[in-house]
Parts: C-alpha cells; structure tokens; sequence
C-alpha cells in the first residue's frame, strides 16, 4: 500500500505488475495486479492498479466482475466499452484453455474432471446452455458440443436434434449438462423430465445417457447421483 499514491511507472521495476509476472510468474500477482495488466492503464486520477482495487471493492470479487452484465459493468468508475471488451476476451480465453485442455481422446471415467470442466465451461454463463458430450465406447471425449440457449425446459430441448448430433459423432454415451444462472443448483422437475426423455430416446439407437449434470456457481448436481438416469 506504500505506493498507492505513486503513479505505476514509479514504482521500482520488481514490484511492477508486469514485471512482476515476468520474473516470477503469473501466479505472484494478486487479483487487483491481474486486473491492472488487463485494463492497461488507469484515469486522469487513478492508475491501473488503483482503478482495479476499486473495481474488485465494488463488485465484491474478482469473480462477480467478470461476470457482471454489461450494462452493471459499464456503469463502474473507469470501465469503458474497450476495457469491459478486454476482460470479456481474457474469460472466453480461459475457457477456451481448459477446454482444449479436456482434448478429444481423453477418458472420462473420472467424475472429478467431468465437473470440473463442465463448470468451467457453464458457471458463468448469464444465460441458460444445454450442452453434451459425446464420448465413445471407452467413455473417451468425442466431441463437446452447445444445443441450445435460451430456457431450459422440454419445449426447448429438442430430442431430434440431440440424437442427430449424437449419431454424426457416432457416439457410444453422452453426458448431459446445463446451467442454472440463479444459482440454485437443484434440479427441477422439467430437469429431470428432459432426461428421461432423452435417455429413452438414445436408448433407441444404443447410445447410454451416462449422467445430467447442472451447473449452478461453485455447485455442480448430478441426476445419475439422484438416481434419475
């Protein structure tokens, strides 16, 4: 806090944000420092790092920022159109990261790593996603794929179309998932009908449901643990 009045080019070269993270790695730096790097620079009476600790105090969290709609996020002290783009880019490239990461041919016999990949794909999302992943006969990825967007319910989930991309992957098993912006994790009736009416319809054709995964924030609710699938 000692240079909280001194602009950043002041600083001494080791504590600088960027030089920071180029001498000891990303790592080191705390949220307000990562944030200073994206926003670039600071206001005619804040600089970078000043501007992100306010930021991060009003939004509560580096975490609500980010997912902050728009709108709430324009209306935060310093953060213009460029800068909320900047922030909006380094999310999808971190979920694009963790995607590739899960690379087509890996085994997903681990329900860990299933989550965990599902919730970094979904927890943030201001919207509703149904997704699924198409795995073959080992439970190996295939393909990960987006349906749909909108509200989740039966008249938006088309079973048609699930089994048609299921069968142009010529999948083995799925793995359902989608996200509830709310934040309650807990599966609701229409939740638990879409699943039965999906798993009959692949049952058809051979391909196994192996699981419907919601995603709600931190928390992740699997219906083949509730005894649904």
């Amino acid at each position: 806090m000692g240079h909280a009045h001194i602009p950043l080019r002041d600083w001494p070269a080791g504590e600088r944000p960027r030089e920071k993270l180029l001498e000891r790695g990303a790592g080191t730096l705390s949220d307000a420092e990562l944030l200073a790097l994206l926003l670039g620079t600071g206001t005619r009476d804040a600089d970078a790092l000043e501007l992100a600790r306010g930021l991060l105090l009003e939004h509560g969290c580096l975490r609500s920022l980010l997912s902050a709609a728009p709108a709430r996020a324009l209306a935060s002290r310093g953060l213009g159109p460029a800068r909320l783009a900047r922030l909006q880019a380094s999310l999808e490239l971190a979920r694009r990261h963790y995607g590739a990461a899960l690379r087509a041919g890996i085994s997903l016999n681990s329900p860990g790593e299933t989550r965990r990949f599902l919730s970094a794909q979904l927890r943030d999302r201001p919207y509703e996603v149904f997704c699924c992943l198409h795995l073959d006969n080992r439970h190996r990825l295939i393909a990960f794929e987006e349906l749909f967007r909108g509200t989740i319910d039966g008249a938006s989930v088309h079973p048609r179309e699930v089994l048609r991309q299921a069968l142009s992957h010529n999948a083995a098993a799925v793995i359902l998932a989608h996200n509830h912006p709310s934040g309650v994790a807990e599966p609701s009736r229409a939740d638990e009908l879409i699943t039965l009416r999906l798993r009959d319809a692949l049952a058809l054709v051979d391909i196994r449901v192996l699981d419907h995964l919601i995603v709600a924030g931190p928390d992740t609710v699997s219906l083949a643990e509730r005894g649904v699938v």
